[in-house]
C-alpha cells in the first residue's frame, strides 16, 4: 500500500511529458490539485467550453460526443474519447478521470474545425480575430454620417465636370472600423483564400512525413499505441485544418490593424466594400490630426477619390475581376517555406496565439518567384498604378480649386507608394504588397491623354481591357496611342483568325 502513491506519481509525470510532447504546454502546466478538479474550459485561442456540456460549442445540448456520428478529427468514424474505457489505455495511463478531461479539450479545441465544414479555413474566427483586434470603435455619430453624405454628394458633382464615367447614383455611407470589416471581409477572404490553404497544405505534408517517415520515429511511443494504423493520413488531415485555422486568425488580426488605417472601402485601389461609395470618418480624423489642412478639405479631397474610383468600377466592369484574378494568380504560385513550417509543427500551441502569430508570420514564404508569379505580380503593380494615376488625375481636376490640392495630392502619393506598418504585416502574411509602384508615371500617362485627348478620350481607354496601357506606355507616354493601334491590329486579327476556324475555312497563321 505504502507504494502505490509513489506509482501514481511517477505516473502523473509520465502522463504530463507525454501531454507536452502532443499537444505543448498547453496541458503540461503546473497546477494545484484543486485547479486540476476544476471542470475544463479548453485552450484560450477561440475555443472555450466543456464539450460535454449543454453550453459547450457544439449546441447540441446533449451531453453526447459534439462530433457526432463522423467522430473525433483525425481518428476513425464513431471514436469518442470520452466513452474510452481505461483497461485499453497504454501502461501508465491509470487515471481515466484525468484522461477525460484532456480529451475534453481536445475536443473543444477542435471544435472550431469541425465547424467550419468543407472549408479548409474557418472565416467565422478569422472575422472574430479581425473585429477583435479594432480596439476603441465607437459607433458613427449622425453628424460624423452627416459630414460624409454631404462630401460624397459635392464630390459626385464635382467630378460630373472631370471625367466622362457617369455618377454612381448611390447614397454614400459613414463606416465605423468594425463595419469596415463587415462590408470588406467577402473581398478579404477571396484575396487570402489561396494563401491560407496552401499553408494547410503545407501542414499536412509536413506532419504526414514526421508520422510516415521511419514508422512515426518522431512520435511519443505512448502515442503509437493509441494511433490507429492509418493514423498518417488522418492526423495530416487534422493538422491541415488546424494550420489553416491558425493562419486564418492571423489574417484576422492583419485585417483588424488595416481597419484602423484604411480611409475608405476602395483604399488599397480594390472595391474591397463593393461598388457603394463609404468613408471611415474614425481614422480620417486621426490622420487629420498630422497634417496643417483642416478637417473638412481632406474629407472633401477623400471624398473625390472614393467617388473617381467607384466611378471607374462600375464603367470598367472587367477591372475587378481581372485584378481578383491577378492575385489569385499569385497565390496559386506561393511557395511555403517547409522549414518554418516544421517549427510551427514542431512548436505549436493552441492555448499561446501570440506565439502563433510569430510563427506564421514573417518568413513564412520563400523569396523566390516563379516566373508566372512575376507576370502576376507585374500585372497587378502596373493595373494598380493605372487605377491610382487615373483617380489622381481626375481628382486633380474636380478638387482645383481646394486650397491644398498639390500639397494632399503629394501626402497621397507618398502614402500609397510606401504603405503604412499594418499595410506591411499584411504584406508578410499573404506575401503579396499591393502597392502602385509606378503611381507616378500612370498619372502622367493619363495628364497626357486628358490634354491630347480630353477627358473622354482619356476615359475611352478604359473601354477593353485587351488594349489597356502596359509598362512601356508608362516608359514613353508619348508613344502610347501607336503602340495601342498595333495592339489594336494584332486583337483583330486573332479575332478574323477564330472566325475562320469556327467557320470551318482555317489553313493555318498567314494563310
Amino acid at each position: 500500500m505504502t507504494d502505490k502513491p509513489d506509482d501514481n506519481d511517477r505516473s502523473e509525470s509520465n502522463e504530463e511529458e507525454f501531454l507536452r510532447k502532443l499537444f505543448g504546454e498547453a496541458f503540461g502546466d503546473e497546477s494545484s490539485a484543486e485547479e486540476q478538479d476544476r471542470p475544463s474550459t479548453g485552450p484560450s485561442m477561440g475555443f472555450t467550453g466543456d464539450p460535454q456540456s449543454k453550453n459547450s460549442q457544439d449546441n447540441s445540448g446533449t451531453g453526447e460526443n459534439p462530433f457526432g456520428a463522423g467522430g473525433f478529427p483525425g481518428f476513425p468514424p464513431g471514436f469518442d474519447p470520452s466513452q474510452l474505457d481505461p483497461s485499453q489505455m497504454p501502461p501508465g495511463f491509470g487515471d481515466p478521470a484525468m484522461m477525460q478531461q484532456i480529451m475534453g479539450q481536445v475536443q473543444a479545441m477542435f471544435s472550431a474545425m469541425q465547424n467550419q465544414g468543407d472549408e479548409t479555413v474557418n472565416w467565422e474566427l478569422t472575422k472574430n480575430a479581425a473585429v477583435s483586434a479594432v480596439a476603441d470603435d465607437a459607433a458613427v455619430t449622425p453628424a460624423e454620417a452627416k459630414q460624409v453624405d454631404d462630401a460624397l454628394r459635392l464630390a459626385e458633382m464635382w467630378l460630373n465636370e472631370a471625367t466622362a464615367f457617369e455618377a454612381v447614383g448611390t447614397i454614400g455611407q459613414a463606416l465605423s472600423r468594425k463595419q469596415w470589416i463587415e462590408r470588406t471581409f467577402e473581398s478579404w477572404q477571396r484575396l487570402t483564400a489561396p494563401v491560407a490553404e496552401s499553408v494547410g497544405r503545407a501542414m499536412a505534408q509536413v506532419v504526414r512525413q514526421q508520422l510516415e517517415e521511419g514508422g512515426g520515429a518522431q512520435l511519443p511511443e505512448e502515442l503509437k499505441g493509441m494511433l490507429p494504423p492509418d493514423a498518417g493520413a488522418q492526423v495530416a488531415s487534422m493538422m491541415e485544418r488546424m494550420g489553416s485555422v491558425a493562419f486564418g486568425a492571423q489574417i484576422g488580426q492583419a485585417i483588424g490593424e488595416l481597419a484602423a488605417e484604411v480611409h475608405s472601402g476602395s483604399d488599397i485601389g480594390l472595391p474591397l466594400a463593393g461598388t457603394a461609395m463609404t468613408l471611415v470618418p474614425a481614422n480620417i480624423k486621426e490622420f487629420s490630426e498630422g497634417l496643417q489642412v483642416e478637417h473638412e478639405e481632406i474629407l472633401l479631397y477623400l471624398a473625390l477619390r472614393e467617388a473617381a474610383r467607384i466611378r471607374l468600377f462600375l464603367r470598367a466592369p472587367w477591372l475587378e475581376d481581372d485584378l481578383f484574378n491577378a492575385v489569385a494568380q499569385y497565390a496559386a504560385g506561393i511557395h511555403i517555406n517547409m522549414e518554418r513550417v516544421e517549427e510551427a509543427a514542431s512548436q505549436i500551441d493552441p492555448s499561446n496565439p501570440q506565439e502563433m502569430e510569430d510563427l506564421f508570420g514573417e518568413g513564412l514564404f520563400q523569396t523566390d518567384r516563379t516566373p508566372m508569379q512575376e507576370a502576376a505580380l507585374r500585372r497587378i503593380e502596373t493595373t494598380l498604378a493605372l487605377v491610382e494615376g487615373w483617380v489622381d488625375d481626375v481628382v486633380s481636376q474636380a478638387g482645383a480649386h481646394l486650397p491644398s490640392i498639390g500639397r494632399l495630392r503629394e501626402t497621397f502619393a507618398r502614402r500609397r507608394a510606401t504603405g503604412g506598418p499594418a499595410e506591411a504585416a499584411f504584406a508578410a502574411l499573404v506575401g503579396l504588397e499591393l502597392r502602385p509602384r509606378r503611381l507616378r508615371d500612370a498619372a502622367a500617362l493619363w495628364a497626357k491623354l486628358r490634354e491630347s485627348d480630353g477627358a473622354e478620350g482619356r476615359d475611352e481607354v478604359w473601354a477593353h481591357p485587351d488594349v489597356q496601357p502596359e509598362e512601356a506606355d508608362l516608359d514613353d507616354p508619348a508613344g502610347f496611342h501607336t503602340r495601342r493601334a498595333q495592339r489594336q491590329q494584332e486583337a483583330a486579327k486573332i479575332d478574323e483568325e477564330l472566325k475562320r476556324l469556327l467557320d470551318g475555312d482555317y489553313d493555318g497563321p498567314g494563310a
